[in-house]
Parts: structure tokens; sequence; C-alpha cells
């Protein structure tokens, strides 16, 4: 389809959801694609994938979001799915201190297996148990701050903040590609590789606000 055809825009984004096993990547997605929650999970084998549609400026906005396994030994397997990757939530659990401490090792492993400008996201997961609370609002916003990312505090048990995180990533990737050069050879080039579906050029997109803070209230 050509550029003057306005009527079927679309854009399909491929965002990932990666951290330590356990601190509740599944029912951030389930929450967030189904509205649903399973108290009782197992872990995830592999990945799999949920697509959600947005609609930003007029155009549809599909996002494919991928949930991969924490589990070590499925690492080697799963870093092959950052490749084409747009966007990322980065999870931790804010009542285990280790999954927070691996953040750095999974922000490396997005840099090495990624080929894109990706949109981040660090997210705070079970901020419905802030009483047993090991990682301050302050360390999560730290450590954002630190390494460029936006920061947000979740419940995917109870819904808080589950939707605005990976908007604000759809969102940001959204805006990343309509500042580029849609018709450059280099930008077709990217296209082509990570598969991105771009069916006629975007306007130009405002900047979002790189830090964007919002923890749930206790």
């Amino acid at each position: 389809m050509d550029s003057s055809d306005d009527e079927g825009e679309e854009y399909l984004f491929k965002v990932v959801i990666i951290g330590d096993s356990a601190v509740g990547k599944s029912n951030l997605l389930s929450r967030y694609a189904r509205d649903e929650f399973n108290l009782h999970s197992k872990s995830t084998i592999g990945v799999e994938f949920q697509t959600q549609t947005l609609e930003i400026d007029g155009k549809e906005v599909k996002a494919q979001i991928w949930d991969t396994a924490g589990q070590e030994r499925f690492r080697a397997v799963t870093s092959a799915y950052y490749r084409g990757a747009f966007g990322a939530l980065v999870v931790y659990d804010i009542t285990r201190r280790t999954t927070f401490e691996s953040i750095p090792r999974w922000l490396d492993e997005l840099k090495t297996h990624s080929d894109t400008t990706v949109a981040r996201m660090l997210v705070g997961n079970k901020c419905d148990l802030g009483d047993i609370r090991a990682v301050t609002v302050e360390e999560g916003k730290s450590l954002a701050e630190a390494e460029g990312l936006f920061f947000m505090e979740t419940s995917a048990l109870d819904s808080t903040n589950v939707k605005q995180a990976f908007e604000i990533v759809i969102r940001e990737i959204y805006n990343n590609i309509s500042r580029k050069v849609l018709n450059s050879d280099s930008f077709k080039e990217e296209v082509s590789v990570n598969r991105v579906s771009l069916v006629s050029n975007g306007p130009d997109g405002s900047k979002q606000q790189k830090q964007g803070y919002s923890c749930c209230s206790r």
C-alpha cells in the first residue's frame, strides 16, 4: 500500500516482558490483555504472546507482546525473541530484592540482543504487598533515572497501573517511529529487518516526557 492511502494506516510493534522467574510477568500480560489474574499460574515455558490494539492519533496501533520465561535454563532459547523488539517491560518483584538486583543483567541482555531503539519501562510489580516491601519506590526511581527508563509500580492482582505501564511503552514506540523519516532508505531497511508493519507514513510525534513516574498508593 502506498503512502497516499490514509484509510488503512496501521502499525505493528513487538514488545517483550523480561525479568526473573515469578515476578509476575505472565499475570501482568494476562491482566492487560484479558483482564484476568491467576494466583496459581505456573512458570512460563519458552515464550507466549498476546496482541493488543490501540488507537493513537486516529491510527490503528497493534502491539504483539511477548512473555519470556525467566528461568535461567530457557534464556538461551528466548534470547532470540529480543530481535525486532521496539519496547520492553523490565519487571522485578518489590518483595524480593534479588529480582531488583538482577535488573542490570536483564538490561544488558536486552541491549545485547535487540537491534533497535527500545522504549523501556522499569516495572516494580506486586505493589499490593507493600507491607512486606523489600525495594523502596525511591530505589526504583533512582535506577530508572540512572538507566534512562520509564518507571512504574504495578499490581497484576488488583490491576493497579497495569494498563498505564503497557500503554506508555506502546505510545513511546509510536512517538519514536513517528519521528523517523519514514521514506529514508535506512528506515525502510530497519522496518524490513524487524518486520514492523508501517502501511503508510505517520505524522511527526511530539516528544513524550522521558521519566513518567507513577506508583501505587498504599
